[in-house]
């Protein structure tokens, strides 16, 4: 009946993060029309096969709606509790100019009674929606007679005060010649008692 008896007892745990698969996203800076698809990632666990990755974004509005951060979590938690994330933050900026949507009107020089009139542009932004204003000014042209330049010129700006300009140069000029009004009198030969008067013309 003699006996004798060892007891070991192993006390189990689990301390270990889970650890993520995936190549981690890496923090960026991009432009507002080219913020990438957050990733999916999955982990593992050195005691546990499936593990859950919870994914939340938050977004940090900047000086205008298209400058912006995003801070993007994923988080891995095994059956114990055991925690990792990884975040990735995204720099978004707006730095594109808008574009004008139809032709641009060219310089000329036109006679100065066909002066176009000024077309109306619109522009578009990659991000959102731009607006277009108009300026017109006139010159006089030093030393010519009714000729003068116009300067027209439309800036388009969006959201976060990215700007595109284009100016027109018109160039006003009068190489064309008066008309007469009247009936021109025509060539005569008169008696000396018969000179008729000089008629009265006007001109436009």
């Amino acid at each position: 009946g003699n006996v004798v008896s060892h007891t070991q007892t192993l006390t189990v745990q689990d301390t270990t993060a889970p650890v993520f698969v995936e190549a981690l996203p890496a923090d960026a800076t991009v432009e507002c029309s080219a913020v990438p698809t957050a990733v999916v990632l999955t982990a593992t666990d050195n005691c546990t096969t499936a593990q859950t990755v919870v994914y939340s974004e938050t977004r940090t509005d900047g000086s205008c709606p298209n400058n912006y951060t995003l801070a993007r979590v994923w988080t891995a938690t095994d059956a114990c509790g055991n925690v990792v994330s990884h975040t990735q933050t995204l720099t978004v900026q707006d730095t594109t100019a808008p574009v004008f949507v139809e032709a641009l009107p060219a310089d000329a020089t036109v006679q100065c009674d066909a002066i176009p009139a000024a077309v109306t542009l619109t522009a578009m932004d990659n991000c959102g929606t731009a607006t277009v204003t108009f300026n017109e000014t006139s010159t006089e042209v030093a030393g010519a007679c009714a000729n003068y330049t116009i300067t027209r010129t439309w800036t388009a700006t969006d959201l976060c005060g990215n700007d595109i300009v284009h100016t027109q140069t018109i160039t006003v000029q009068d190489t064309t010649d008066p008309t007469f009004v009247e009936a021109l009198p025509a060539d005569a030969t008169v008696q000396c008692d018969a000179i008729p008067a000089a008629v009265t013309l006007t001109a436009m």
